[in-house]
């Protein structure tokens, strides 16, 4: 395929949330495999609702994701501007020509007597469409609705016919013009209407491939009569599937459809919340799961997009973000839970480069158990904490009658090594193991005791980076504090 261009055209009057993110993504994927153009375009005719604030939020997590565009805000392009309230003169310019050719007219009635016509047709079984009262005023009729001061929209005069939607994904959709009604293409406050401001600007931006949610199916039927009526090519339309809660209803907050935002403050990764978008509803086809976004663009194609409702799973969100945790390095890692530390004050300044390296060393314990960046906090809270607050479980191992052979053993290995690597920590463990085995300890009759002397806890990140992090001199301490509990009476 050649010369392909799409766009994302988001509307700034909340932020973006999941359906729309993994929308931005499709498209974006499929115009990089394509080596084609992805677009940005905001869609702020809503000036009631529109904010510049929700548009710098999408704005930003956009790039988050890692996705950038080839034209549209901050860059330009040449098929601007790329705002739809920059927009507007173009718009009164088409619809003026369907004027012209009789394919519009313009409609003098009022809310009030739209509403009670709706609620009429309502009341007679019937969906609720416009009936085409002013389809047919003669200039008499308008200069008498005008004098009223009466100011008109701008309707499409919808032919009858049956309007087929090839669409990419769900083959070929039918409808009948004659549930659709005459729409608005330009409102009375000269603002274009959804439809007929998407259809323009796709129109003269050139958009070669729409892809959206199947919720626009429907807007579809109407897109083909105004790109037939514009005298310019029908692009080719895909339209994936809604993304459902497990329990199939409409996604909502109490399902995790929160903003990206949100994610990020959490602690999600981009990669890995890009990597689980391009899942909810495509696949490889190989039942591969983890990717990098240079990985699935190469993997990407709208055939492999399925018509069936995606359920959105935050448990598997977790779990492929865990995974894209265990690929950083340990210098990315802590680089970016850095101030989740500083936020529960484990780090109160701008440590220096030696304490750089020691937090490296926290971070390389944690990696293997963090599922968000966030979970940081409670995985590192031992390695932070100087105090320990033993409960009458680890009391209870404590007071066991091999535990000061155990840490005896355990105090005097350790005091014979030099400085402590994680390999080092490893063998030291698995001397201590032997020699209390030759005098029949063993398993957990070592390790506990080990853990609990060190930690105040009976479970927790593997020992060896325990005292990979806390080094010779804490570890020595803390056996020997425990050694004092032991010999108690």
């Amino acid at each position: 395929m050649k010369n392909i261009r799409v766009r994302f055209a988001p509307s700034p009057t909340g932020h973006l949330h999941i359906g729309a993110s993994r929308t931005v993504l499709f498209n974006w994927l499929f115009a990089r495999s394509q080596n084609g153009v992805f677009i940005l375009r905001i869609e702020d005719t809503d000036r009631s609702r529109s904010t510049i604030e929700f548009e710098r939020s999408i704005i930003e997590d956009i790039r988050w994701l890692g996705l950038d565009w080839d034209e549209g805000p901050e860059i330009g392009g040449d098929y601007g501007p790329y705002y739809q309230s920059e927009r507007r003169e173009l718009y009164k310019e088409m619809a003026d020509k369907l004027l012209e050719k009789g394919l519009a007219y313009r409609c003098y009635c009022t809310e009030n007597e739209l509403e009670r016509s709706r609620k009429e047709a309502l009341k007679r079984g019937v969906m609720p469409k416009y009936d085409g009262r002013c389809s047919n005023l003669t200039p008499e009729d308008e200069r008498h609705l005008i004098s009223e001061g009466r100011k008109p929209t701008i309707r499409f005069r919808v032919p009858e016919r049956k309007i087929v939607v090839h669409d990419l994904i769900r083959g070929d959709v039918e409808f009948d013009s004659n549930v659709i009604g005459d729409f608005i293409l330009i409102r009375s406050d000269g603002m274009a209407g959804f439809n007929f401001a998407v259809v323009v600007d796709d129109a003269v931006m050139k958009i070669t491939h729409v892809i959206r949610g199947e919720d626009h199916l429907a807007n579809t039927a109407r897109h083909i009569l105004l790109f037939e009526a514009l005298g310019y090519p029908v692009p080719k339309v895909a339209h994936n599937s809604m993304a459902l809660g497990p329990d199939h209803a409409k996604l909502s907050k109490r399902h995790g459809a929160t903003s990206i935002g949100e994610y990020r403050k959490q602690g999600f990764l981009p990669s890995a919340l890009v990597n689980y978008l391009a899942l909810l509803g495509w696949s490889s086809g190989d039942g591969r799961e983890i990717f990098t976004l240079q990985e699935l663009i190469r993997a990407f194609s709208i055939d492999r997009i399925s018509k069936s409702p995606a359920i959105f799973d935050i448990d598997k969100l977790k779990w492929i973000n865990g995974q894209h945790i265990r690929q950083l390095s340990i210098g990315e890692l802590t680089s970016l839970v850095l101030p989740y530390l500083k936020e529960v004050s484990y780090i109160v300044s701008e440590p220096s480069s030696e304490e750089i390296a020691w937090i490296e060393k926290v971070v390389e314990a944690a990696q293997t158990n963090l599922v968000t960046l966030s979970d940081v906090t409670e995985s590192a809270k031992l390695f932070f904490e100087e105090e320990l607050d033993y409960d009458e479980d680890v009391l209870g191992v404590l007071k066991g009658e091999q535990v000061p052979m155990v840490l005896k053993t355990f105090k005097e290995t350790l005091a014979k090594e030099g400085e402590i690597d994680i390999e080092k920590a490893k063998l030291l463990l698995k001397g201590v193991a032997a020699e209390l085995k030759s005098q029949g300890i063993k398993g957990k009759e070592v390790y506990h005791p080990i853990r609990a002397a060190l930690t105040g806890k009976l479970s927790g990140h593997e020992l060896f980076y325990v005292i990979f992090v806390f080094g010779k001199d804490k570890c020595l301490k803390r056996v020997e504090e425990a050694l004092r509990i032991c010999l108690t009476p």
